[in-house]
């Protein structure tokens, strides 16, 4: 899902997109693919395997993203579990797919491309520039390795290569943008009468007769799902007794472990430098380097001289600017005639793998220590003891929820255990509900035979990433039959709705039949009790018309001359609309400003950059090879369980 959206993205809008997603797709993305284990094979994607509990795991991440992306607007009845479910494999087969033709391709992502592209993520950066501290702090917050995500990050990097390749190589002809502009701003004068259903609903009046056929013609419509209501004991780190502040001695504890990792400021440069690319003849490139070197020594302007000679796209045009470097971001050579150097003193030229550098030391910034009396500090040191002891808190109770869950068939002594509170859900079916009922692991253990028929505790069940639920069958009813009298209701709405869009069906029949032998629309209608709803020039979305109605307008075939077009469409709601089409007005190419025609040109470039990544993408997996073992639409068991 967010991959198809991804390719289809091009232009200085898809750096931002990129991202935003960048921080999030590593924490939770490539290194799912990198666990192994004897759980069921989903995929096989070349000669990686995508396993069922890893697409599990995914499947939850992306579905708790999307519940809290949505927030109370999130409804469970109208969540398309399945269709999520194919997006969900579809992503991760897409992903692995991606990474491993990439390499097999040659593609790479040097260390100077991930360092101009880590200290450009916003989440990185302290006061507008990235900060070593945020970096090392955030990924530690995920138990994320910093060489771990970089490695990642590398990856991703990788298929943004391969993307643009593809990508980058996209045209529009500006025959192309005149004919996408001339049809958008296309309008069309045309005359709308909808000839609702809910007109006729009032003059249909269904008997007894009729609900009883209509019942035992669609029984299977009139079945009541299963449902279940339980008790649960929820564990939620967020509604943990607060911690209370800690003695200063325990903090200045804490201050001298974390010193150097998270309040000590290391010696930064920055630095500015020309790169030579070693070409077919690294003697010759070595000799451009001394020359840069030289004239820069005899006073050329180092901005100009990068902008006009160096080979780095990345730093060429901010005139060799590297901005702040720290020990550990440049490769080992490059970094050791950096740290070598003075302030203002120039130095090279310098061989690296990616060729020969002259480098300059802008500034230098030293070693610097934020105290422990810092207010910033006390803060930080403060909620560091917080999260810790809310973790430590939260990891000893959940051990606790876990085997008084196992030890025990009934949900007192858990909570007794726990000191945790014993509540009741609402009724819920296999699709959901409210509150816990929305999470899908609990929808699965709640109709598993463990809760359902064995009337036992289930396991620890993750509700989002900060809590567990236990969960107690509390009552049950299985799927059965509805009774005619149950449903007397609901079958005479669905005899009334039947009959009555039937009935619109044939009113809007005659009413097209009347304009074609030469009646007025308004005329036609009125005949009907009702009246036309738009009678104009429309465009493409106008405001006024029904959105479905307003694109099959624009698919109408043009009138004969001196004629109209007459035909009976379909709303949104599925009522029968009458339209009549008297002409179609096209602009004059005279009448549109290049810039215009320009800037639509670029809008079918970008869009054509996504369709054929799309097409180059699907190549890919056949070359690659996607083997799909078993459908995603299945819910997902649990690998651990027998």
């Amino acid at each position: 899902m967010l991959q198809s959206i991804r390719d289809r993205l091009t232009g200085p809008f898809v750096w931002f997109v990129v991202g935003l997603i960048a921080i999030p797709f590593a924490f939770w993305g490539i290194d799912s693919f990198n666990t192994g284990g004897g759980d069921p094979v989903m995929a096989k994607v070349g000669d990686q395997k995508i396993t069922q509990n890893e697409f599990s795991r995914a499947y939850d991440q992306r579905y708790q993203q999307y519940r809290s992306l949505l927030g109370e607007n999130f409804r469970a009845d109208l969540f398309d579990e399945n269709q999520f479910r194919r997006l969900t494999l579809d992503d991760m087969v897409q992903e692995s797919a991606l990474r491993q033709f990439a390499r097999a391709s040659g593609y790479r992502a040097s260390d100077a491309v991930l360092r101009d592209y880590l200290v450009n993520i916003p989440a990185f950066q302290k006061d507008g520039r990235f900060s070593a501290e945020t970096y090392r702090e955030l990924l530690q917050r995920q138990n994320l390795p910093v060489d771990r995500y970089e490695a990642q990050l590398r990856e991703s990097l990788v298929i943004d290569q391969l993307r643009g390749a593809v990508q980058d190589t996209s045209f529009a002809t500006e025959q192309n943008a005149w004919t996408a502009f001339r049809l958008h701003k296309q309008t069309r004068d045309v005359a709308v009468a909808s000839i609702g259903a809910d007109a006729f609903k009032s003059r249909i009046e269904p008997d007894e007769a009729q609900i009883a056929e209509y019942f035992d013609a669609n029984r299977d419509r009139f079945r009541a799902p299963e449902r279940v209501r339980v008790r649960y004991v929820e564990l939620d780190r967020k509604r943990l007794p607060p911690i209370e502040d800690p003695a200063p001695e325990l903090l200045r504890s804490i201050y001298d472990a974390e010193k150097e990792a998270r309040f000590v400021t290391a010696e930064e440069r920055r630095a500015s430098h020309v790169l030579i690319n070693f070409g077919a003849d690294a003697q010759a490139a070595r000799a451009e380097a001394e020359s840069v070197l030289a004239q820069l020594r005899d006073g050329a302007d180092f901005a100009e001289l990068a902008k006009r000679e160096s080979d780095d796209p990345g730093s060429r045009e901010k005139g060799g600017d590297l901005g702040w470097v720290r020990k550990g971001m440049m490769v080992p050579a490059f970094e050791q005639a950096l740290f070598g150097a003075a302030e203002g003193e120039l130095v090279g030229p310098v061989e690296t793998e990616f060729g020969w550098h002259v480098i300059r030391v802008d500034e230098v910034r030293g070693r610097a220590v934020r105290a422990f009396e810092d207010p910033d500090v006390q803060a930080e040191l403060l909620e560091l003891y917080r999260n810790r002891e809310s973790e430590a808190r939260f990891q000893e109770l959940s051990e606790t929820l876990e085997q008084s869950a196992f030890e025990n068939t009934t949900l007192e002594p858990v909570a007794r255990a726990t000191g945790l509170e014993i509540q009741t859900s609402d009724w819920f079916t296999r699709s959901g509900g409210a509150g816990i009922a929305a999470s899908r692991e609990v929808q699965a253990a709640a109709f598993s035979p463990e809760v359902i028929d064995a009337g036992e505790n289930s396991r620890p069940l993750a509700n989002g990433p900060d809590a567990l639920v236990v969960l107690h069958k509390e009552s049950y009813e299985p799927a059965r039959q509805r009774t005619i009298d149950e449903v007397r209701d609901q079958v005479r709405d669905a005899l009334i709705a039947d009959a009555a869009v039937k009935r619109a069906r044939e009113v809007a029949t005659q009413v097209a039949d009347a304009v074609r032998a030469g009646k007025a629309l308004s005329e036609a209608v009125e005949a009907h009790g009702l009246k036309v709803d738009f009678d104009g020039t429309a465009a493409r979305g106008q405001a006024e018309l029904d959105q479905r109605i307003s694109e099959q307008v624009f698919a109408m075939p043009r009138p004969a001359a001196a004629g109209v077009q007459v035909e009976v469409l379909t709303n949104t709601r599925a009522d029968p609309v009458v339209v009549v089409l008297r002409a179609v007005n096209e602009m004059k190419r005279e009448e549109v400003d290049a810039e215009v025609l320009e800037q639509e040109r670029s809008k079918i470039r970008q869009s054509l950059a996504g369709s054929e990544f799309a097409g180059y993408r699907e190549a890919v997996e056949e070359a690659v090879s996607v083997e799909i073992h078993r459908s995603p639409d299945a819910p997902v068991e649990d690998p651990l369980q027998p």
